[in-house]
């Protein structure tokens, strides 16, 4: 049976939206760089995990979904076809906290709102 294991979203600068969503989420962090990644990043010519073309925002072991974020040329040009939903205790002050993260609000609606996130990619904040 196939279960979920992680979201990957395609963006310009994994680093800054993986850090957005870090702070976003209850409970997630960006993945800490040790001695073995650093090292992979410097063979690949990359001497700053800020330019990381890939960066992993997870919970803590076993927990899923784990999130990546890989750097696309291209971007965003649409509507996003697949969107993240975020429940949360108090709406109001929710959307205040994202806002000042980065997100813009996009709509309100009877039972969410709709932000985008500071790269642009849409998703929903659920009313309790």
């Amino acid at each position: 049976m196939a279960r979920i294991k992680d979201i990957v979203i395609d963006c310009g600068h994994p680093a800054s939206l993986a850090r957005f969503w870090a702070a976003a989420l209850d409970g997630y962090q960006v993945a800490p760089y040790d001695d073995a990644e650093l090292e992979r990043l410097r063979a690949a010519g990359i001497d700053d995990p800020e330019d990381d073309p890939t960066v992993l925002v997870e919970a803590g072991p076993g927990v899923t979904p784990r999130i990546w974020f890989q750097r696309v040329p291209e971007g965003k040009t649409g509507k996003n076809r697949v969107h993240i939903d975020v429940a949360c205790d108090d709406l109001h002050a929710e959307i205040a906290r994202l806002t000042a993260l980065g997100a813009r609000e996009l709509g309100t609606y009877d039972h969410w709102v709709t932000l985008a996130d500071p790269e642009g990619n849409e998703f929903c904040v659920l009313r309790p």
